[in-house]
């Protein structure tokens, strides 16, 4: 479908041809039209689909229409998981507004609070927000939501994982009852539905592909390594052998991705770390440096690799596995984007297949086992990688829960948003 039909203001047409767009996606070709009716909307949408131009365009068509409301405070406000995903969803806005009259900003955490405060002081169309900072500044009195009309949660899944749920709340309930309300989010079950029914009101649903059908462009595999040194002999034969244009690797830890990423430049490879404690200009700079050839290879953690839009990765390489499956999905997804195909390996150890086997079950696929001649691993795959024989059931802990507790007290909701950890504060009075 060409972006002509979904009937955008000629400006943003001309804005997103500028832009090198032709065809709308999928989600775009569904969401937009819902999200100009007025409608609320819910949308399960991976990594890579066009999903950010899909609320990003209908809220600029929205914005042309003039406030009925005086005030600074912005139109549309658009949280996101991490200061990374609301660097990238902003400089979208700039692209697709241009020849638009429209202000826009970024509230994220990592940067000084003055120029931030300076631009909540002006008057603003769009805001893009991490839940922490923006909470900060809410505490303070410095944000206006008196003229908001717009809120889109991207990425919920991740959001809420990250321990932000009670924030979204806090920040929604700052707000005015009459607004459209968006939602986007990986999967749209669970605690997501959740809070979707909570502040939603009678949306439109619109659910992708399922994961077993996801990611049909990128080749996936694993080798099975014996040890830490087995599994980087295995690497530095995947970056070696000519196949790798540019590289993707995750890791558990940011020491990890540190220490990796110094080990490949000692091995000639032009190799960078991108991870929570590295300021943002120079995880910025890290980024642009693999954007233009100037890395080849990237280590990142989950956290971190959030928001990441680089079209030409052809492989991504779990060198250890996520802890959560889900977020093998995410990971797998920056390779094989925009018509291309890819190859996301996986290096799996002793104590990774209980994790392999998680992610087989989510995506209803067997993962291709290989191996490398000359490197193949001494010990074979576990029969029963849960660990329990079969028809075995899992034993039961009487007089105590084996489940951990999921409630958190008033106060303690916050985490940092690149650091992961946890800190109190005091909670927001709500707007009135």
């Amino acid at each position: 479908m060409e972006f002509e039909q979904l009937k955008l203001d000629p400006r943003i047409l001309a804005a997103i041809k500028q832009t090198g767009f032709h065809q709308a996606t999928r989600i775009q070709q569904e969401a937009i039209p819902i999200v100009l009716s007025g409608k609320d909307l819910m949308a399960s949408a991976q990594t890579g689909t066009g999903k950010t131009a899909a609320f990003v365009l209908p809220a600029l068509q929205h914005l042309l229409r003039p406030s009925k409301i005086r005030g600074q405070g912005p139109r549309v406000l658009i949280l996101t998981p991490t200061r990374e995903l609301a660097t990238q969803v902003n400089e979208n806005i700039r692209q697709f507004s241009r020849g638009l009259k429209m202000t826009s900003g970024s509230i994220v955490g990592g940067v000084a609070y003055g120029p931030q405060l300076r631009m909540l002081r002006g008057r603003l169309d769009l805001l893009v927000a991490t839940p922490g900072r923006l909470m900060d500044h809410m505490e303070q009195g410095k944000v206006d939501f008196s003229r908001l009309e717009m809120l889109v949660l991207d990425e919920a899944d991740r959001m809420l994982d990250m321990g932000f749920i009670d924030a979204v709340k806090e920040i929604a309930s700052a707000m005015p009852s009459k607004r459209q309300t968006l939602l986007f989010s990986a999967t749209l079950e669970g605690a997501v539905l959740k809070i979707a029914n909570r502040l939603l009101k009678t949306p439109e649903s619109v659910s992708l592909a399922a994961n077993h059908e996801r990611h049909k462009s990128i080749e996936q595999c694993m080798h099975h390594v014996d040890s830490k040194a087995h599994k980087q002999k295995v690497l530095e034969h995947l970056l070696s052998n000519g196949e790798s244009s540019k590289s993707l690797i995750f890791t558990a830890t940011k020491r990890g991705a540190d220490q990796l990423s110094k080990i490949l430049r000692d091995k000639g490879h032009k190799s960078g770390a991108l991870h929570g404690d590295m300021s943002q200009n120079k995880r910025r700079q890290t980024v642009e440096n693999l954007r233009k050839g100037r890395l080849n290879t990237l280590v990142a953690t989950d956290v971190a690799a959030r928001g990441l839009d680089i079209k030409d990765i052809s492989h991504v390489i779990n060198f250890d596995l996520p802890m959560v499956a889900e977020d093998y999905i995410h990971r797998i997804g920056r390779t094989g984007r925009a018509g291309a195909t890819g190859q996301a390996i996986s290096l799996v150890g002793s104590a990774d297949w209980k994790k392999l086997s998680q992610i087989e079950k989510l995506t209803s696929r067997k993962i291709k086992r290989e191996t490398i001649d000359g490197l193949e691993p001494t010990s074979s795959e576990p029969k029963n990688p849960n660990g329990r024989k079969p028809n075995q059931k899992p034993r039961r802990r009487f007089g105590k829960s084996t489940k951990p507790s999921t409630a958190r007290k008033p106060g303690h909701w916050r985490k940092a948003e690149s650091k992961g950890k946890r800190s109190k504060v005091s909670r927001v009075k709500k707007a009135a």
